[in-house]
């Protein structure tokens, strides 16, 4: 047996939150795996029985994963200590505890009579629960099992009744938890679809309401404890939540890895050691029966291993319903069989086939017709017609019919009930087969922080984001589709916009879209990112910027189309990944370019703010999220202005900089780095005073902006000669901090370079910004001295 503890020098555990202080007295083995588990039960039983003397009418029972004999390597021990009335139980309780806790074991614990146990069970369900797990570890056998017995048939006899409430706290739980399938960090046990919720499966089935401890559900629970067990044995210490710097660590302690697409199916079986190989790996590493590591591969499980539980829960959840509404109608379990659409009936709340569909040969499309019916009626589909579906239904032909066409059309438009239709119909493996391309996707995970959902998931959302835009566009069933394929790409190495055309052109074909619109797909998924890539990073005034656009698109059509997409894409990354900033640079930008694919006139650049032309100098107008300044043209407004925003926590979305009739103009977005909007008082007067070069104001700009900087991967720049009318585009990538236009500004400016227009776009942690210098720059050399002071700024 391995000690799991480290003590320092004097004999002292290093880390509070240790379960195992002394192994010598405890005998706890480490180890992953269901023998391991019931190896530390057994360690745990032995010392435990030691400390509880023989004695009638007291007895010591192990609940929660002592209980179930699922002891992880840095779990607690959750105990009571049952009795009939013997006196003298305190000193007897406190003779069990305090040698536990001198062992250095974390321990919940309670003293109780039978009688009392069931009486707290009763007024709290998380009690009854636990008395479900309840087990015999010394004592009276007969007290003990009086105990079990009579609380397991008082949750058989209360159970619907209690689930109400149960499943009303179970929801602020996965609220304030998250769903484990979508997160990077997730709480392995607290979050939906992770262990506390198999507890609930467990008492469902205990109740005797259904059988929702399936096979493929025991399955995975067993792979999230093998999964927690290496958490705790990588970290050293009790904890739940995985976190990114753990998981590599964790996967080698698994042996997890991915199988490679193309793999044979010996390798898929269960048991098999699976592996996939990284983007951009050799080609030695390619051949057959190749592997390297990829950290994905656990997060991919896990993912897989909650849907699985959440979606076992939900149908739980949701016998237990029909279970209370038959008992309310008197409990003859009947109720009316409802059509909802061909072939497609409601029973008891759930979607099942008709009995003519089971009867007859089963039409191809008869799935999605299925998944369709149950997104546009938001009802479920019942367990075991998920079931005939995957065991009868034959594969769709290629091209598909236009019944199927139609059929995922409408299920993709559905709004909200397309996501639980498509989720239920890929628990049973039904998306496999109407797009193969799927496995490859699903559950893969998006380490860019501004994304909340694995791939698919988020292909899945984009599509309800889209239903939203439907009436906005010409072709709403390209929209959708679009939607659907746009990030198909990712996962593979190369731009996933690029790589993910001829993927979603395969898609299309293979759906029966004609030759034109397979072209407009394969359109959408390589233009997708170009809307938004231009509105936050180019001078949506300098012609060149609307004309390279315009030719991109094409027509209005596909515009509008992309319009759409780019917002539905936004929505469904996340918060971070859309404003309202720049949603407006967006549609300016949409704006122009039709205006331009109508007339083929390109539009006008903006005239200045009037009211800084007029009046002395300098002049500083705060409105909203606009700061313009006015001032004597000389080198270096732009770094001032920059460097006193960035002192008052104001980030610069978008700069341009101009000279008019001898005055210099610097116009700005901006919009607070945290917290509220400063106070512009100090502000117009800190602008006043910097523009007109009061050096007191210069030297705390200094001071204060260059004191953060980012960290990360290097930074890099990037130039685009033809990018602009009357400038040269320089690109800089690279981590985002407070002050960092300040610092890069004032680079430019002391190497001479003259910045008409800046663009800020911050994605996650980083930055592309865009600064567009007057004059060509043909010079190599100073093309070298500039970017050498870009990159020393950062």
């Amino acid at each position: 047996m391995t000690s799991l503890i480290k003590k320092d020098a004097s004999g002292n555990t290093g880390d509070g939150d240790a379960t195992l202080l002394v192994n010598e007295v405890v005998g706890v083995p480490g180890g992953i795996g269901e023998a391991a588990r019931q190896a530390r039960a057994a360690a745990y039983d032995t010392f435990l029985r030691g400390l509880l003397p023989t004695r009638e009418g007291v007895a010591l029972l192990a609940v929660g994963g002592l209980g179930r004999r699922q002891c992880a390597p840095y779990g607690d021990l959750d105990l009571v200590l049952v009795h009939a009335g013997v006196p003298g139980i305190d000193e007897l309780a406190a003779s069990i505890w305090y040698p536990i806790w001198d062992a250095g074991l974390r321990l919940d614990h309670s003293v109780r009579t039978v009688a009392e146990a069931l009486s707290v069970a009763q007024d709290d369900v998380k009690v009854a629960l636990g008395l479900l797990d309840a087990r015999l570890i010394a004592g009276d056998q007969a007290l003990a099992d009086a105990l079990i017995r009579t609380a397991a048939d008082h949750w058989r006899r209360t159970a619907v009744r209690h689930l109400t409430g149960l499943r009303e706290v179970t929801t602020a739980r996965w609220q304030a938890h998250g769903e484990l399938a979508f997160l990077l960090e997730g709480d392995l046990k607290e979050a939906a679809g992770g262990l506390r919720d198999v507890g609930l499966l467990r008492a469902i089935s205990a109740a005797g309401i259904t059988d929702a401890l399936r096979p493929a559900v025991r399955a995975a629970h067993l792979r999230l404890l093998d999964t927690r067990d290496a958490l705790h044995q990588q970290v050293g210490r009790r904890v739940d939540r995985l976190v990114a710097q753990e998981r590599a660590g964790v996967a080698a302690l698994l042996d997890l890895r991915q199988l490679q697409p193309g793999a044979s199916d010996a390798a898929r079986r269960p048991g098999a050691v699976v592996r996939q190989l990284q983007p951009g790996a050799s080609d030695a590493a390619r051949r057959p029966g190749a592997v390297v590591d990829d950290g994905d591969a656990l997060l991919r499980r896990v993912a897989g291993d909650a849907r699985t539980v959440s979606h076992a829960l939900d149908d739980a959840f949701r016998a237990a319903d029909r279970l209370r509404s038959g008992r309310s109608r008197g409990g003859n379990g009947r109720s009316a069989r409802r059509p909802v659409a061909r072939d497609v009936v409601e029973h008891d709340g759930e979607l099942v086939l008709a009995r003519t569909a089971i009867g007859a040969r089963p039409d191809p499309s008869l799935s999605l017709r299925m998944a369709a019916a149950a997104a546009t009626t938001r009802l479920p589909i019942a367990r075991a017609t998920c079931e005939w579906l995957a065991a009868y239904c034959p594969p769709l032909p290629a091209p598909w019919p236009s019944e199927a066409r139609a059929a995922l059309i409408t299920l993709l438009g559905a709004g909200p009930g397309l996501v639980p239709a498509w989720e239920t119909c890929d628990r049973y493996g039904l998306v496999d087969g109407w797009l193969p391309e799927w496995t490859r996707l699903r559950s893969l995970p998006q380490h860019n922080p501004v994304h909340r959902y694995t791939l698919d998931r988020h292909l899945v959302q984009a599509a309800h984001e889209a239903s939203r835009h439907a009436r906005e566009v010409d072709r709403p069933d390209l929209l959708l589709l679009g939607a659907l394929l746009h990030d198909i790409g990712k996962g593979l190495p190369g731009d996933h916009s690029t790589v993910g055309v001829p993927l979603a052109q395969a898609v299309a074909t293979r759906i029966g879209l004609p030759p034109g619109e397979v072209e407009l797909i394969g359109t959408l998924v390589r233009l997708h990112l170009l809307l938004p890539d231009v509105a936050t990073r180019r001078d949506l005034a300098d012609p060149v910027t609307i004309a390279s656009v315009a030719e991109a698109v094409g027509d209005t059509g596909t515009l509008d189309l992309l319009h759409a997409l780019v917002r539905a894409d936004a929505a469904a990354t996340g918060p971070a990944a859309w404003s309202d900033w720049k949603g407006r640079l967006v549609a300016e930008l949409v704006a122009r370019v039709r205006t331009a694919l109508d007339t083929g006139v390109l539009p006008e650049p903006p005239a200045p703010d009037p009211a800084l032309l007029a009046g002395p100098l300098p002049v500083v107008h705060l409105t909203g999220d606009r700061v313009s300044v006015a001032a004597a043209d000389r080198r270096g407004l732009l770094a001032t202005v920059a460097g006193c925003l960035a002192l008052h926590r104001l980030e610069v979305i978008s700069a341009d900089a101009s000279v008019v009739d001898g005055r210099a103009l610097v116009e700005c977005r901006v919009q607070p780095r945290y917290g509220l909007p400063p106070d512009p008082v100090p502000l117009r007067a800190d602008l006043r005073r910097a523009v007109g070069g009061d050096v007191s104001v210069t030297q705390r700009l200094r001071g204060r902006a260059l004191a953060a900087r980012g960290s990360g991967a290097a930074p890099r720049v990037v130039w685009h000669r033809e990018a602009a009318t009357d400038a040269v585009l320089l690109e800089l990538r690279a981590a985002d901090a407070a002050g960092l236009l300040y610092r890069v500004t004032c680079a430019l400016d002391e190497e001479g370079a003259l910045v008409r227009a800046a663009r800020i776009s911050t994605l996650g942690a980083d930055v592309v910004d865009a600064f567009y210098l007057v004059g060509g720059w043909p010079d190599d050399e100073a093309r070298a001295r500039l970017e050498a002071a870009v990159l020393a700024a950062v």
